[in-house]
């Protein structure tokens, strides 16, 4: 059974069509790259996935049931593309807070405060107020949160954006762990290539259309290339011939 399940998901909000026909899927134990450019659609889509907007025509299943369904938010994570973080609060009253919204008794919240705290390496943090952390711990705490309650499908929109390069290598040496080790299915968007290549499967989305799909060897072999920058390219201008109006 599938994780995550998107049926022919489109989007139109009046006469702007944001989604057209989305189709794709995540096994257990699969990191999933959303890739695209800005404007392309990608957090559309994860708003619907997420439950917080609703499709115009389609369907998401998440662990084989229909989005939205609010007990589906105890086993799914969501990392948002801009930090939604209390400020004034430490980042231990920050993960203290969030983690009393699942159904976790006291002991379970401590414990799992100690795990995603040293797992995102801000131990020495977390009695400082989130407003006095840079950028990148923020976007650690971040990852925290929506790992506090140890869900199952794991949704973090571009995780890595306005970090340095050696907290975007952790990241993913992390996200690469939950996959192998605790069998987490990750949904990531990114426009960053050298990331699409960490990926198992690439769903590729350009102007709201969804233009190939595939591992990233099985990509660079179809479209005879040597690099998904190349692929993304050709894919991308084979798939506008064919939905662009005649």
């Amino acid at each position: 059974m599938s994780i995550l399940r998107v049926t022919d998901v489109s989007k139109r909000y009046g006469k702007h069509q944001i989604l057209s026909d989305i189709q794709f899927s995540a096994e257990k134990g699969q990191i999933v790259g959303l890739i695209g450019p800005s404007g392309s659609g990608k957090t559309t889509l994860i708003k619907i996935i997420m439950g917080m907007d609703k499709p115009s025509t389609g369907k998401i299943e998440v662990l084989g049931e229909r989005v939205p369904k609010l007990k589906l938010l105890q086993q799914t994570g969501y990392m948002a593309q801009s930090d939604a973080l209390y400020q004034d609060l430490t980042g231990h009253e920050n993960l203290t807070f969030f983690a009393s919204m699942f159904l976790m008794t006291k002991i379970e919240q401590k414990e799992r405060i100690a795990y995603v705290t040293e797992l995102v390496q801000l131990e020495s943090a977390l009695k400082k107020k989130v407003a006095t952390y840079s950028g990148g711990m923020k976007r650690r705490l971040s990852l925290a949160i929506a790992l506090i309650q140890n869900p199952q499908l794991l949704i973090l929109d571009e995780p890595t954006v306005g970090i340095d390069p050696e907290l975007r290598q952790s990241i993913w040496k992390e996200l690469a762990r939950l996959k192998t080790e605790e069998q987490k299915t990750i949904l990531v968007t990114t426009h960053v290539m050298d990331e699409a290549e960490k990926c198992d499967v690439l769903a590729m989305i350009r102007e709201g259309h969804l233009i190939t799909s595939g591992s990233p060897q099985e990509l660079r072999t179809k479209y005879d290339v040597p690099n998904l920058e190349d692929v993304f390219l050709k894919a991308g201008g084979e798939a506008h011939a064919d939905y662009s109006p005649r």
